[in-house]
């Protein structure tokens, strides 16, 4: 299965079911700031487009609404959006590296968990 790509909307509205397991249109929207909260029903329309990509799913009815869940895993959606910027640069990690050490983003500690993480990979590949 194809991991689906998620709109920024989409990953906002994925971050509340994520973090609250199931939830109504009308929680996910409560669960937006007021500065930014969009309108219900762009909350509804964008979730039941979701529900047809697969990526959430009606687990119940209490009375007249639908109480929704995520159908995948953060880390699924996460992985798309990483592998959607690294075939923006030609799939080379390289520039997004150095973007991420020169703005401070990426610490040492980061670092030393990568190298953990690719001697841990190449000892499963011999």
């Amino acid at each position: 299965m194809t991991k689906p790509k998620l709109s920024k909307l989409e990953f906002q509205i994925m971050e509340t079911l994520w973090s609250k397991r199931e939830a109504s249109i009308r929680e996910i929207q409560d669960s937006f700031s007021t500065k930014k909260k969009p309108a219900y029903t762009t909350i509804q329309t964008t979730v039941y487009r979701m529900e047809a990509k697969g990526v959430v799913r009606r687990v119940k009815k209490v009375g007249n609404f639908h109480v929704f869940a995520a159908s995948i895993t953060r880390d699924a959606a996460q992985r798309r959006l990483i592998d959607d910027l690294l075939a923006l640069f030609g799939g080379s990690s390289q520039p997004v590296m150095a973007h991420l050490i020169e703005s401070g983003k990426l610490s040492l500690e980061d670092v030393k968990e990568a190298e953990k993480t690719l001697k841990r990979l190449s000892l499963k590949e011999k």
